[in-house]
């Protein structure tokens, strides 16, 4: 089989060849975030948040088979009840991720502790019920081959969505502080909403079409309401707050918004000036980040593409195509990235190789391919 000017092997057809869909976050665990810190994650597993932006990247590269055995996996790891959904899975499927600590290791650099397991597995994150249905829609609108329990399972979860999509979570990036309604989090409720109502609009699914278009409105009026600060002319990380966060870009990506409404492109200005450093975009402003950008944890690479995507669906195409080979150049020598990276002594932090630095990277190549100067995002 050849895609993309490659030559894929033949794998083994049936069952066997199922094991090709699992994807960890990253192949390591506990190297530091920020260097000699405590910052240090097991990312063995696989993030369903991750799926939207695995599948896409997989379709839209031609690696069908890929694709469909990656769909396998995540109906799999997904069965059962939608109260029971986790927000990653090991990589064949295990449910129990038990954290604990490694005291007898000294860790990279004698980064402390190493950590084995990840507590996240525990948490409410509310946007990954958005995250399942925006894979399986992608699916279906790739014409995949069809799967018979697939519907079965996107109408349970959003029969469970529609009962709590109003409670607070810990959000994409599994704070363990206070849950919150955090801004990303309800715009995947959205997405998830949105999807169901193209499934019956699109490809004739069953289902309560006026119920969900009604909901997919309430919360898209809630997050403008909520998640918009008049007062800084952007979306921020929750409702209520001022603090910005990166993941204000998926906006425009996942539809909610055109990436040129005057939102946006001031919600995008502002990141670049709080949150970048040399358009390094970082995740948020942690504490210590108040008074120096570039101290604690290094910048978040996926996010610098997702800036890249934003410019582009805004007609930037100079400033995305600058980035874009910006971003390039900071691959180690086997052109790898990690999650996360310190501009100031060109260091990689964080687990590598990261899966979602390197999805990003493919997402941003395909838009920048196109260059179609459209507004919308990847649905």
């Amino acid at each position: 089989m050849s895609c993309a000017g490659h030559t894929l092997p033949d794998y083994p057809q049936g069952a066997d060849r199922c094991r090709y869909g699992r994807y960890p976050g990253a192949a390591t665990t506990s190297l530091p975030e920020i260097s000699g810190g405590e910052a240090n994650w097991d990312y063995r597993y696989t993030w369903l948040r991750d799926a939207s932006f695995v599948l896409h990247a997989l379709l839209d590269s031609g690696y069908r088979e890929e694709a469909e055995a990656w769909r396998s996996w995540l109906l799999r790891a997904v069965a059962g009840g939608p109260e029971s959904l986790q927000p990653m899975y090991g990589i064949g499927g295990e449910r129990r991720l038990v954290e604990h600590e490694l005291p007898w290791l000294s860790g990279f650099n004698g980064a402390t502790p190493v950590r084995i397991g990840n507590g996240a597995w525990q948490q409410q994150q509310l946007d990954v019920y958005g995250e399942v249905m925006d894979a399986l829609h992608r699916a279906r609108r790739h014409a995949l081959a069809p799967e018979s329990d697939l519907w079965h399972v996107q109408y349970q979860l959003l029969e469970y969505l529609e009962q709590h999509w109003q409670e607070p979570g810990a959000g994409l990036w599994e704070l363990r502080g206070p849950q919150r309604h955090y801004t990303h989090s309800r715009v995947m409720v959205w997405v998830a909403f949105d999807r169901a109502v193209k499934a019956v609009e699109c490809f004739d699914m069953k289902g309560d079409l006026e119920r969900w278009k009604a909901l997919r409105q309430q919360v898209h009026d809630e997050v403008c309401a909520h998640g918009f600060n008049e007062r800084r002319q952007s979306f921020v990380q929750y409702y209520g707050g001022e603090a910005l966060d990166v993941s204000a870009l998926l906006l425009p990506l996942m539809g909610f918004l055109p990436a040129d409404d005057p939102r946006m492109v001031s919600t995008v200005d502002l990141i670049r000036k709080e949150l970048g450093h040399d358009d390094f975009l970082y995740r948020f402003l942690t504490d210590n980040k108040q008074t120096c950008l570039t101290d604690g944890e290094g910048a978040f690479v996926i996010g610098c593409f997702w800036l890249v995507d934003n410019l582009v669906l805004q007609e930037r195409y100079d400033e995305a195509r600058a980035l874009f080979d910006q971003l390039l150049g900071i691959r180690n020598d086997l052109g790898l990235m990690s999650e996360e990276y310190d501009p100031r002594s060109g260091r990689q932090l964080g687990n590598v190789p990261q899966a979602f630095s390197h999805v990003g990277l493919i997402n941003s190549a395909h838009l920048l391919t196109r260059g179609t100067g459209s507004s919308k995002g990847y649905p």
